[in-house]
C-alpha cells in the first residue's frame, strides 16, 4: 500500500521560505513522477510542481515559477519542495502526491495517491 507522510509546513513572513518533504513507503519513487499540489478552502487542488525521471524533467505552475524547486532523494524514498520568497497567496494545504496515470500533471485527476497535506500560512 502506497503512503505519503507530508512534513515540513508552518507559519512564516512574506518573503520568507520553507521547505517541505514527503516520505513515501509502498513504492520506491526511482523512474516515477511524484507531485505537489496544494488547495485553498473553496478552491480547486492546483499542481505546484512535478517531477519525473529522477530529476531530468520537472514542471512548476507559472505562480511559482522560479521560487519553488522540486527535488528527490531515491535514497531516502523522498520527495521535496523547497519554496522561497512566500507570498501570502502561497497559503495552503500542501499536499505530495504519487500514481501519475497520464493526462495533464496539474490536473489532480491525474494522479493516485494522496498525503494527508501540510499546512503552509504565509502573512504579509
Amino acid at each position: 500500500q502506497v503512503q505519503l507522510a507530508e512534513s515540513g509546513g508552518g507559519s512564516v513572513q512574506g518573503g520568507g521560505s520553507l521547505r517541505l518533504s514527503c516520505a513515501v513507503s509502498g513504492t520506491f519513487i526511482r523512474d516515477r513522477c511524484m507531485s505537489w499540489f496544494r488547495q485553498v478552502p473553496g478552491k480547486e487542488r492546483e499542481g505546484v510542481a512535478t517531477i519525473c525521471r529522477n530529476g531530468l524533467s520537472t514542471y512548476t505552475a507559472d505562480s511559482v515559477r522560479g521560487r519553488f524547486t522540486i527535488s528527490q532523494d531515491n535514497a531516502k524514498n523522498t520527495v521535496a519542495l523547497q519554496m522561497k520568497l512566500l507570498k501570502p497567496e502561497d497559503t495552503g494545504m500542501y499536499y505530495c502526491a504519487a500514481g501519475f496515470n497520464g493526462g495533464t500533471w496539474s490536473t489532480k485527476t491525474s494522479w493516485r495517491y494522496w498525503g494527508q497535506g501540510t499546512q503552509i500560512t504565509v502573512s504579509s
